[in-house]
């Protein structure tokens, strides 16, 4: 079994790996976990894919991966590449020189599946990468397993997407490569969790953690949180992405929610909030959807509680910037840092709130 690294944030002690560049971004290591997305636009489109890139990147992807199913694409890839401020994965599924193309067109990682490829094939998509310094991630999915090993386990099973990567881990090996990431992924969450618990013991390269055709925005959201929450708390996972049936940007504004939540990441407002009841002494829902809207572009970390009564309020603001407990009356009590500050009334809150977020943004940057 692999040492677990001695990079502790907030009880989680993450998995002891190797790091990796993919462009200016470092995944693995002490390195932060970074999110990322893909794009949905066909990449021969290059203005809409520009478009899209530069979307993702406003809502905080730090990578974004894109389709070359053909050699229109790769050639798009290169004008898409010179216009973006992020790096860029080149998705390859199965032809060799879609690999060799994005590599010149200025890729900054490869993902594919080399039991896909070949693997007399591979060793130029590997001198191409070496050539080009650039990464390489090992995408295992429970879709595309090897025939051969399909075969060994009958359907599939952690124990194929492990032994898929492995052999495809070795051959990257053997011929002295050793700059990529992996993800052993699956539509079920037991098997995905599995999985990389498996991997993490029998190597200590950076793990790309993601359910992968996780479904529609609800049910994705809630699968990919279990799964990729799961192996994070366990310390397993440098770099996530949540596959949605969804606008693209939803994945990266629920990756950053499940970084949040595990005070792995800090990207924007973290809103507590009651479920409201019948004590409450405001609107609690229609306050916090507001204020959700109004601060959704805030990139600074900012923690505001926006509790509806004095039974969990003052606790819930100890640990705020910005605090809101239901008073008697619509006497709403404001805290600060913690502390009791001054009263509002219902109608000022959302107003009020916003304001005070701006004013602690700005003494930040002063």
């Amino acid at each position: 079994m692999k040492e677990m690294k001695k990079y502790s944030q907030n009880k989680i002690i993450r998995r002891n790996t190797k790091k990796i560049k993919v462009g200016s971004v470092e995944v693995g290591g002490d390195a932060k976990i970074s999110v990322q997305s893909m794009t949905n636009t066909l990449t021969t489109d290059i203005n809409a894919t520009i478009e899209q890139i530069d979307d993702l990147v406003s809502e905080g992807a730090d990578i974004v991966r894109v389709s070359c199913p053909d050699q229109e694409s790769t050639k798009s890839l290169k004008e898409i590449i010179n216009n973006v401020s992020v790096p860029i994965v080149a998705d390859i599924h199965f032809h060799y020189k879609r690999a060799i193309e994005a590599a010149e067109a200025g890729a900054a990682c490869l993902r594919i599946n080399p039991g896909n490829i070949g693997a007399k094939k591979i060793i130029e998509v590997i001198d191409s990468a070496k050539q080009n310094k650039i990464c390489i991630r090992i995408g295992v999915n429970a879709g595309s397993i090897d025939e051969k090993i399909l075969k060994k386990y009958s359907q599939p099973c952690a124990d194929a997407l492990v032994e898929s990567a492995i052999a495809n881990i070795r051959l990257l090996e053997d011929n002295n490569f050793d700059e990529f990431k992996i993800s052993v992924k699956a539509s079920d969450i037991f098997t995905t969790i599995e999985a990389y618990q498996k991997l993490a013991k029998l190597c200590d390269y950076p793990f790309h953690v993601g359910l992968t055709e996780a479904g529609t925005y609800l049910s994705g959201s809630i699968k990919s949180s279990i799964s990729i929450g799961n192996l994070l708390s366990q310390g397993i996972g440098d770099t996530i992405r949540v596959s949605l049936t969804a606008d693209p940007v939803e994945e990266i504004k629920i990756g950053h929610e499940i970084l949040k939540s595990l005070n792995l990441g800090s990207r924007g407002i973290k809103i507590i909030s009651c479920p409201s009841c019948a004590r409450q002494a405001f609107p609690v829902i229609d306050t916090v959807r507001e204020l959700e809207k109004r601060l959704s572009h805030i990139k600074e970390s900012i923690t505001l509680s926006i509790i509806g009564c004095v039974v969990n309020g003052p606790g819930e603001a100890l640990s705020s910037d910005i605090g809101v407990t239901g008073g008697g009356k619509g006497n709403n009590m404001i805290y600060l840092s913690g502390v009791a500050d001054h009263k509002i009334k219902n109608n000022e809150i959302v107003d009020h709130v916003v304001n005070l977020v701006e004013k602690k943004i700005k003494s930040i940057h002063d």
